[in-house]
């Protein structure tokens, strides 16, 4: 029986930079031997590939993507090719696969033939914002996006300020960037004045920063936020 290949799983940056500051060499050396990948959308894989290794073919690769539209017999095809020996990467759109990613499946259904799955080193916008909140790093939760109707995410708002007053768990939540600045404000208009809102923005990127204020503070800046991948963290 064929030995299985390997699936490595591989950070993408999470904004605009270049790749030495947050991509170790390893992860050039591992994609550069590699034909076979699992994207959420070819055209940016294509663009990541070119920059990171420059000098490989892009021709000869198999994209098989695993976004909302993705074909599931392609994705059964794919792993089947790995099963078989042949060694593949999952690439993000931005970040870690697999975490706020559909390559979690693919992780899922890996795992069940047996194949090694290996996780690489790089960005991660939840970690990173975390990192530099002074929030609770024991106990915290990501809640990935929270609802967009405004009476669901005030319901939620509350559950999250309850859990928080109860636990001490962080509380870590993301939203696409033409949306941060409405998010902002509903937070600092329905959350409790004592609670810590940690703001994390554009991580690793130009222009990016992290604060971390009490929501009653934070009313009396009433910041504008910049439309950028912004990770926010609720405590105390």
């Amino acid at each position: 029986m064929a030995q299985s290949g390997k699936l490595f799983l591989f950070p993408v940056p999470i904004a605009e930079g270049k790749l030495c500051g947050v991509l170790p060499s390893l992860n050039a050396e591992l994609l550069a031997g590699l034909t076979l990948f699992f994207v959420e959308k070819t055209r940016t894989a294509r663009r990541f590939i070119r920059i990171l290794c420059p000098e490989k073919d892009i021709a000869p690769i198999r994209f098989i993507e695993i976004g909302k539209r993705c074909d599931p017999s392609e994705i059964e095809s794919g792993l089947k090719a790995v099963a078989q020996g042949a060694s593949a990467g999952i690439l993000s759109e931005a970040g870690c696969p697999g975490v706020a990613d559909p390559g979690a499946e693919v992780v899922r259904k890996a795992h069940r033939l047996g194949i090694e799955v290996i996780p690489l080193i790089g960005p991660s916008s939840l970690l990173l914002a975390l990192m530099a909140s002074g929030q609770n790093g024991q106990q915290f939760a990501f809640k990935g996006y929270l609802p967009r109707r405004d009476d669901e995410l005030r319901s939620e708002l509350k559950r999250l300020g309850e859990r928080i007053a109860r636990t001490g768990e962080a509380q870590l939540f993301i939203e696409t960037p033409y949306r941060t600045q409405k998010l902002f404000e509903t937070i600092l208009t329905h959350c409790a004045k004592a609670l810590l809102l940690t703001v994390a923005s554009n991580l690793t990127g130009e222009g990016g920063f992290v604060r971390s204020y009490s929501i009653e503070d934070w009313r009396k800046h009433r910041a504008t936020l910049p439309e950028v991948p912004t990770v926010f963290i609720l405590g105390k």
